[in-house]
Formats: structure tokens, sequence, C-alpha cells
């Protein structure tokens, strides 16, 4: 069974302890549930909390970036101008969000970065990733006339049940410049995607 606790490692995370033994879009399917309950148990002295974003105090969310929807919004975190952050998202502690990029129904583990120019879709993302400026991880098969999105993992095709994946990308893994990783990606820790490099794993399998 492919389940997220076997891409990340971070024993002291209370989010991972909730979702390690699911897949990762059944976890993204759940996101809204999964929010509800760490928004009621956040501390509401080190969070501001408003319609259901939090965000911690030491966070710097920049003046023209772009939050909408559900969220939390780790300690130390960064989100920089011109950025978007939509559809259900939790950072944890020390992920950044670069300049012009956008985040969509994701999870971002501990020290995670999108450097800039970024979109990162429907995707569950380990911790001290580095994704490269112009990296996109796309989450939906417009090539496709069936658009439910297949997995390809140890040599089997898994059917997700669901129209939008993006990615699991393991711990430590670096996407580099202008890569493109194609929907359903499973990436195990310490992945090197090159600059410019396009990944289809349901293509190759």
């Amino acid at each position: 069974m492919l389940k997220i606790g076997d891409f990340i490692s971070l024993p002291n995370s209370s989010l991972l302890g909730l979702i390690q033994e699911l897949a990762p879009w059944q976890a993204l399917t759940e996101l809204d549930v999964l929010l509800d309950k760490l928004l009621l148990d956040l501390d509401p002295q080190e969070y501001v909390i408003n319609n259901k974003q939090a965000i911690h105090k030491t966070a710097i969310v920049e003046s023209n970036a772009q939050l909408k929807g559900s969220m939390i919004i780790g300690p130390d975190c960064f989100i920089a101008n011109g950025s978007l952050v939509r559809g259900g998202v939790i950072l944890e502690a020390n992920c950044t969000i670069g300049h012009c990029s956008e985040l969509k129904t994701s999870i971002l583990f501990a020290s995670s970065k999108l450097s800039h120019l970024n979109f990162v879709g429907d995707s569950v993302i380990g911790t001290d990733v580095n994704i490269e400026g112009g990296a996109v991880i796309a989450n939906y098969r417009n090539e496709w006339l069936s658009k439910e999105i297949q997995v390809c993992y140890q040599n089997q095709r898994i059917a997700t049940g669901v129209l939008k994946f993006g990615a699991l990308v393991g711990d430590h893994s670096r996407i580099g410049a202008n890569a493109v990783i194609s929907p359903g990606a499973i990436l195990s820790p310490n992945t090197i995607i090159r600059r410019g490099e396009a990944v289809d794993q349901y293509q190759d399998f």
C-alpha cells in the first residue's frame, strides 16, 4: 500500500501522525476536515485566526500575497509578494512560498520551499524539499479522455478515484528550475529532478 508515512519522516509532527497511513490523494480529499480539526487545536496566543485562516505570529505574509480559503501557515513561514495560496493549504514551520508562486490544495512539511514562479497543485511535499524557480507540479490530465488520475507505484497502476492529484514528494528531494512533474508522480525521498526535466511516471511505466 502506498502511504505518506513511507515518504515523510518527522517524529514530532502532529500533522504527519494524522495522515501517515493514508495515500496522499486520500489526505488531500479529507483536507477540509483535517484543517477543521487542526484549527481547533491551535493556540490563539501563537496564531492570528480569522475565517478558517490561521497564520502564526512569526510568519511573514507580504502585502500583495493572496490567501484564499482555509489554511494554516506555521511558524517562521514566508509568503512572498505576488504569490497565491488557495484551496486548502497547510504549511508547517519554516516553509517558503516565493514570488509569484501558486500553491493549491497542498501540504508542505517543515522547511520546504517554492522558489518563485512555481505552480504546485494538489500535492503532499515532504520535509526539506526545494523546488527551484519555474518548476511545475501539474495536477490535472488535460490530455486524457478519462480524467481520473492514475498512479504507477511498485510495478502497479493505482486508480486514485480523483480528478486532481499532483505528486507525493519525499523528504529532502530537489526539483530543478523549469522542471515539469506530470500528475500522479510519486517521488521517493532524496529524489533529484534535473533542471528542465519532464517527469511522467505513467508514460514511463
